[in-house]
């Protein structure tokens, strides 16, 4: 393992977009742990601690609306930052977005790959 690498957790259903952010963000040093539905994204929190979660919002089981309710009034999670990937673009997302506790949040319309590395990166002093 590499010194100091940092983990972000990716929660996201959608397999392409899922294995594309994964390849460029482990090609760039990152180690990232995939978690397919809101529950499982849950789970692996409630046992590690990832410097940056990716949290899409809509998700099967729990939304990542959801999940950050829980992590935000569950003192057993830690605090890691939350930067939300979602093709829900309404300013009302996004606000609910920030209120929950959310530092970016990206509308996958939107977005390319390459600026949000560059965002992750940022956001994790890189």
């Amino acid at each position: 393992m590499v010194e100091n690498q940092k983990t972000i957790l990716l929660v996201e259903d959608e397999p392409l977009l899922a294995n594309l952010l994964r390849q460029r963000l482990e090609k760039e040093g990152f180690k990232v742990i995939l978690a397919t539905d809101g529950e499982e994204g849950l789970k692996i929190l409630k046992t590690s601690q990832p410097n940056l979660i990716l949290l899409d919002i809509i998700l099967p089981k729990l939304s990542g609306f959801e999940l950050m309710e829980r992590l935000k009034t569950d003192p057993d999670f830690g605090k890691s930052p939350i930067v939300i990937i979602s093709n829900l673009g309404q300013e009302s997302d996004v606000e609910r977005g920030r209120v929950l506790g959310a530092i970016g949040y990206f509308v996958k319309a939107k977005m390319s790959i390459e600026d949000l590395v560059k965002r992750v990166k940022s956001f994790l002093g890189q």
